[in-house]
């Protein structure tokens, strides 16, 4: 880090403000900003404004500038944070995390990206062939989950569009070796629609557009993304990611991670059984519902390696247990539609958490003897989804926003009730503050 560059402008810590008031508060991060420095400290929280461009502060350079310094001695940063997570960890050998909360579009996948790289480029160069695959595993991971959990939204092009904490599991001298995946609430409503100027999951478009002709052939796809009901809101949305080479990276990486081609050949298949369906019409016969395309109903039961009339069956019909007895009670149109709708969220969140499973049994703990090499230790990081208000907010947007308020409130309630037990423990007055 250049000299120039570790120069600071207003208060790097928030703490150090002479008054404390909203408009003051603001010109000192609005004055950092504009002087190209995104992280301001409070105490032992970071502030970060996203810049909306990718700055040169992230490099093994910067990086060496933080490993194993304490946490006030360089400019706020990210990796200041994860040091700091690191080294309490190390030597407490206690569990660690890392929150990070914000609004739709605010920087926080990217930052658990940095984090997650940071940690993976301080640990120790080992000999160990194993080390290495952990830490290539974990970084791998997340251009996979990107691609399946990601969407364009009017704030952000990438917007994570679940919940995700990481643990990432060390041994007693701080080597990673291994991690778990937890994911929450995949918005699996945007499979069917999505809102004007916006896009479904990534992982539609970069089929499309990165796919092979052969590999569009067997499942029966065109690259025209008009051509599917589901999709072709957002087919013409101007994107910054570009899908047909993103296809190809998260392709690559989900033979690195360990996905046999036939499991890749499956997400594909899925992919396109959701696009087809999103295609499928629905007619009355006098009271009857029908399928008016059927070449799509077969086309369904090929990718699903299952008979054409089970799946007639499955989008006409609705299993009724009455008693003892069973019955097959027909659809109306309205409700032939809604079934075909749920059908196609339901397959794309089991998709969802089956690659969640599947990354989670390559980059899990094994063959890890306690008793041997001491305790395992872990740093967690949440990447939790941002808070958003739109004009008809949905279901999933409500429990988007209620999580939100809860983790800040739970954010209010470790931060102040240290503070006010460190007050108290200090004889120091203050005037309390009631916490819900």
């Amino acid at each position: 880090m250049a000299e120039q560059e570790s120069l600071e402008f207003g208060k790097a810590d928030f703490v150090l403000m002479d008054t404390v008031s909203m408009p003051e508060f603001m010109a000192n991060l609005r004055l950092r900003f504009e002087k190209g420095r995104i992280y301001t400290f409070i105490g032992e929280v970071v502030v970060s404004v996203n810049p909306y461009k990718l700055l040169n502060i992230y490099g093994r350079d910067t990086i060496e500038q933080y490993k194993g310094r304490e946490l006030y001695e360089r400019p706020p940063h990210l990796f200041a944070i994860a040091d700091a997570a690191y080294k309490a960890m190390k030597r407490r050998s206690k569990d660690t995390c890392i929150v990070i909360s914000g609004e739709s579009g605010a920087g926080k996948t990217e930052a658990s990206k940095y984090i997650m790289q940071y940690i993976a480029a301080i640990t120790n160069p080992s000999q160990r062939a194993e080390v290495e695959r952990v830490k290539n595993m974990l970084l791998k991971s997340n251009c996979v989950l990107e691609a399946f959990g990601n969407a364009k939204t009017n704030r952000n092009d990438n917007s994570s569009r679940f919940g995700k904490y990481m643990d990432i599991n060390f041994d007693f001298k701080g080597d990673p070796i291994g991690g778990h995946i937890n994911n929450y609430l995949l918005e699996k409503s945007r499979v069917i629609v999505q809102q004007p100027g916006e896009r479904s999951f990534h992982s539609f478009y970069q089929l499309l557009q990165g796919g092979s002709e052969q590999i569009l052939r067997s499942l029966h796809l065109q690259k025209s993304l008009s051509s599917y009901n589901y999709i072709h809101v957002g087919a013409q949305l101007k994107c910054s990611i570009n899908d047909a080479a993103e296809f190809k990276v998260v392709a690559d990486a989900m033979k690195v991670i360990g996905f046999k081609p036939e499991e890749i050949q499956t997400a594909y298949k899925i992919l396109a059984t959701i696009l087809h369906l999103g295609n499928l019409k629905f007619v009355v016969d006098g009271d009857t519902p029908l399928i008016e395309n059927g070449k799509v109903v077969s086309i369904i039961a090929e990718l699903l390696s299952t008979k054409t009339d089970m799946v007639e069956k499955a989008l006409l019909y609705r299993t009724v247990a009455t008693g003892r007895d069973i019955i097959d009670k027909q659809h109306t149109e309205q409700e032939a539609s809604y079934g075909r709708d749920a059908f196609a969220k339901a397959i794309y969140e089991r998709l969802f958490c089956w690659i969640v499973t599947r990354i989670n049994d390559i980059i899990e703990v094994k063959n890890y003897d306690t008793t041997v090499h001491g305790k395992n230790t872990v740093i967690g990081v949440l990447d939790i989804y941002g808070f958003e208000i739109f004009d008809n907010n949905s279901f999933e947007q409500f429990c988007i926003n209620y999580c939100n308020e809860k983790l800040q409130q739970l954010f209010i309630q470790l931060v102040l009730k240290q503070e006010q037990e460190e007050y108290q423990r200090e004889g120091i007055p203050w005037k309390h503050v009631g916490l819900l």
